[in-house]
């Protein structure tokens, strides 16, 4: 698993380089732009995180410094909103701001507002405050009454007749986060269109997400609204191809689209999406109902499972984010924090802590850089942020602590930091890593992820 990059948007696998190049990491050259790290805290999970189980003020600040900190956290950079859905699954409910039928796609529409949305305004303000610019609101469903099943659970198509009056309806949430201070940067309407859930959801073809592009588009670009649109979530990556190419060739629908947005539940991050735009992984988390707080177990629930698929996101499909499914919930949740229900105190998981090994050091508007490693027991990225300090990423996966060398192009720092994430160990600071000139020298714990930061 060693990253090896040819070019940019090339196919750049971690394990690919031929073993007889030397070990190198070239900060002089660029692959992708990373737009940033992020989480959601959709279907009311944001009151949660606000007390509604009997978190406190205090507990509240912890948790928010760990999700949102640079300093004390994660320093994740985009928080996703889920656009409103009335479904009454306990805690996975979101207010819709338009509850009632108006009495058909040409009517005017009675909007409702609460100021509050499920607490995911009072998060994205909170969110803002600790610098966050990318705030990105998706839509698991339509209202039902513009739906062939007229519900908004369980699938069903968006009518034709109604593609205005939803591309309004999107619209018109932004607006009222506008209003609250809040600028909504990137804009979805479907979640998953390639599955039917029995909660809130709806199904698109590529074509039918193509026709409404060529409305939404336009609708967007007259509203005033800075945003962009996003497309098109589909449950897996490799299912989200057929969605990228459906808008690649189409002119209209392509125009529309500023970021490609796939997950990787169905099917992993195993090739690049066909587009020159920018790509994010936008959700994903470990399948199935969860909590698991180790770093290694065997699971595919643990920390190392989640730090293996940012390295391969980020290396071979190109991402330019990475958005884990959900910051913090309750019970056995597949999500980072777990939240005491009922009661004022929280649970941290190592999938947590791998998260932040990254988000932390590599931050928005760094661009990953190339690198050559022969050893396959190694997963290898490196970064180059705005702020001129560099940042390598290397996920040892053998069982024996390795050794390895890196020529470095492009700078060279006498004194890198190094930090150990592990069983034991969270980002904890280790005197692991030194350069002697332009060669840096590193000793790697067995399956650990070791983050070294070069100024």
């Amino acid at each position: 698993m060693a990253a090896a990059d040819p070019a940019p948007r090339a196919a750049g696998t971690a394990g690919t380089a031929a073993a007889s190049a030397r070990p190198a990491i070239d900060f002089r050259a660029d692959l992708q732009p990373i737009d940033g790290f992020g989480f959601s805290m959709a279907f009311q999970r944001a009151d949660l995180l606000h007390g509604a189980r009997g978190l406190s003020p205090a507990k509240q600040r912890e948790v928010l410094d760990l999700l949102l900190s640079k300093e004390k956290g994660a320093g994740l950079s985009i928080l996703r909103l889920g656009i409103g859905s009335s479904t009454d699954r306990v805690y996975d409910h979101m207010p819709t701001i338009l509850p009632t039928d108006p009495g058909g796609p040409d009517a005017t529409p009675t909007y409702v507002w609460d100021g509050w949305d499920g607490g995911q305004v009072w998060l994205a303000k909170e969110a803002k405050a600790y610098g966050v610019k990318r705030f990105y609101a998706d839509a698991w469903s339509a209202p039902a009454f513009m739906k062939t099943n007229g519900n908004e659970n369980n699938g069903g198509e968006l009518l034709p007749a109604w593609r205005q009056a939803y591309a309004n309806y999107l619209v018109q949430y932004a607006k009222f986060y506008e209003r609250e201070g809040i600028d909504i940067t990137d804009l979805g309407f479907t979640n998953e269109p390639d599955w039917t859930a029995t909660y809130a959801s709806m199904r698109f073809t590529p074509r039918q997400a193509v026709d409404f592009l060529k409305v939404l588009g336009p609708t967007v670009r007259a509203s005033g609204l800075k945003t962009g649109v996003v497309c098109c979530d589909a449950a897996g990556w490799d299912r989200q191809v057929a969605f990228t190419e459906a808008i690649e060739a189409d002119p209209e629908a392509d125009k529309a689209v500023r970021t490609v947005t796939g997950h990787r539940y169905s099917g992993p991050t195993t090739v690049p999406q066909p587009t020159d735009k920018h790509v994010w992984m936008s959700e994903w988390s470990p399948d199935g109902t969860t909590w698991n707080e180790h770093w290694d177990d065997g699971s595919g629930y643990d920390g190392l499972t989640v730090a293996a698929d940012i390295q391969n996101t980020l290396t071979v499909a190109n991402a330019n984010a990475y958005v884990y499914w959900t910051g913090a919930s309750l019970g056995a949740t597949r999500g980072l924090i777990q939240l005491a229900n009922p009661g004022d105190d929280y649970r941290v998981s190592k999938r947590y802590w791998a998260l932040a090994a990254f988000s932390r050091f590599i931050r928005p508007g760094a661009v990953r850089v190339p690198v050559t490693n022969a050893d396959p027991a190694l997963s290898v990225t490196a970064f180059r942020n705005t702020d001129g300090t560099r940042v390598i990423e290397i996920l040892n996966t053998a069982t024996t602590e390795k050794s390895a060398d890196f020529a470095l192009r492009g700078g060279h720092d006498r004194h890198p930091d190094a930090y150990v994430t592990d069983e034991t160990r969270s980002i904890t600071p280790a005197d692991v890593a030194s350069t002697h000139g332009t060669t840096l020298t590193a000793r790697l714990a067995p399956r650990a992820l070791t983050t070294i930061v070069l100024d």
